[in-house]
């Protein structure tokens, strides 16, 4: 290998311990999620000349490498799982371990060196978080007053009643956390601007907005459809916000939807194809800088 060349290594990362892996020397090594863990990977990335971290998102855990990476100097990218494993099982990796996790994410890192990844941003992080925290509290405030409707004992219900009561004021708190982080963050104000501009939207619903139907054919056959792209608790908080759009307040979504019924579309299908169609005009609008103007979007716009 050239002295220029990039060297790469893959992080298979865990709750209590990393599985590192420099592809290029046939190296690896363990590193425990702690202080003294975080030094000794920088030291020994350091020893080997390495300039690019590659991992898959964790569920957070990942968060913490990430930034003593960045802290120290290293290029870090985020990759899908998903795409990891698919480019494992294309090479016939069948076998999986961490060990085995973290010189899969360095192959397809070398292979890839382009591949999409997330795009660090502090202040979009923190956001995400916000939101996400705030949605899991709606789910937990959800099923408590589901779990009310049935008959229980007074103490359950009474216990239960508090605990919602408290969940309103911690979700009341995160919600004026949101918008003062966008108050304060000029590219997020500006997109809540264009985000709350379409009917049926709100400020807590401006966040990354995914769902994308792939297709299923072969030959003749037409499979059906199914959401598989984007992440599953954007498309849960977009949808009751969509379904309100396009059954009642944003007559362009109206219109489509309705459109699609008389085609004989299932009522969620037809809520699916919504869902895709405003991500589309909202991204739109967002690379343009523009508010929503329903002149743009005829009601009588073929589906």
């Amino acid at each position: 290998m050239a002295q220029d060349d990039l060297v790469v290594v893959g992080i298979d990362v865990a709750k209590d311990k990393v599985d590192a892996c420099i592809r290029a020397f046939a190296l690896r090594q363990v590193f425990p999620s702690a202080a003294q863990g975080h030094r000794k990977l920088i030291a020994w990335l350091r020893k080997h000349k390495v300039t690019k971290a590659v991992m898959e998102a964790s569920g957070g855990y990942e968060r913490d490498w990430a930034k003593v990476l960045r802290q120290a100097g290293i290029e870090v990218r985020i990759v899908d799982p998903k795409r990891v494993r698919s480019f494992a099982l294309s090479a016939g990796r069948l076998a999986k371990n961490d060990a085995i996790d973290a010189e899969m994410i360095a192959w397809f890192a070398e292979t890839f060196s382009e591949a999409p990844s997330q795009r660090h941003d502090a202040a979009h992080e923190e956001l995400l978080a916000l939101v996400k925290a705030r949605k899991g509290l709606l789910d937990l405030k959800t099923r408590l007053q589901s779990q009310n409707e049935h008959a229980a004992p007074g103490p359950v219900q009474k216990a239960h009643a508090r605990v919602v009561k408290s969940l309103a004021t911690e979700i009341a708190k995160l919600e004026a956390a949101i918008s003062t982080k966008i108050k304060a963050t000029p590219d997020f104000a500006e997109r809540t601007e264009i985000i709350e501009s379409v009917p049926g939207f709100a400020e807590t619903t401006a966040a990354l907005l995914g769902a994308a139907p792939y297709d299923d054919d072969s030959g003749h056959r037409r499979g059906e459809r199914h959401i598989k792209g984007g992440r599953r608790w954007v498309r849960n908080a977009i949808y009751m916000p969509c379904l309100g759009a396009a059954t009642q307040n944003n007559p362009v979504l109206k219109a489509f939807y309705h459109r699609l019924i008389a085609r004989g579309k299932p009522p969620k299908v037809a809520l699916v194809a919504c869902m895709r169609k405003l991500i589309i005009i909202l991204n739109s609008l967002i690379a343009r800088r523009q508010k929503w103007d329903p002149s743009r979007y005829p009601h009588s716009e073929r589906a």
